[in-house]
């Protein structure tokens, strides 16, 4: 089977007319060169980290996950794949959320705590220990 290589850099113009650049970073993840991310940090293939945004040494960031402009993930935070972390959202170190989950514009997640997969966590809710999409 033939291999799919992937672009080490890539730049599109958004909805504004503003040209923006992202550059490959471990697996197939794109990172703004306006973000900060710790060397360590894994970024899955089809991730995206916007400029402005900060994700802390020890950070798993799974596959097609948004990280939005200005969010922060703090040291040790395990993001799944399909997640939206939005617009200055927090993640705070060694907490956990799941795959499929949306965090709302200032969303923010405590350290340790947990959201649930296919959650949707609305704009400025705290999650304090865990968070589970309601029935």
């Amino acid at each position: 089977m033939p291999r799919i290589r992937m672009p080490k850099r890539i730049e599109f113009e958004n909805d504004a007319g503003q040209i923006v650049r992202y550059v490959r970073r471990g697996d197939g993840g794109y990172v703004s060169p306006q973000a900060s991310v710790a060397p360590d940090v894994v970024v899955g293939r089809g991730t995206y980290v916007e400029s402005g945004a900060r994700v802390d040494a020890g950070v798993r960031l799974g596959e097609v996950t948004w990280v939005d402009h200005d969010a922060v993930v703090g040291q040790g935070a395990r993001i799944g794949s399909s997640v939206h972390l939005g617009p200055g959202s927090f993640v705070g170190a060694g907490a956990r959320v799941a795959d499929h989950v949306h965090l709302g514009r200032g969303a923010r997640v405590e350290p340790s705590a947990t959201v649930e997969a296919e959650a949707s966590v609305p704009d400025g809710e705290i999650v304090r220990h865990r968070y589970a999409q309601a029935a």
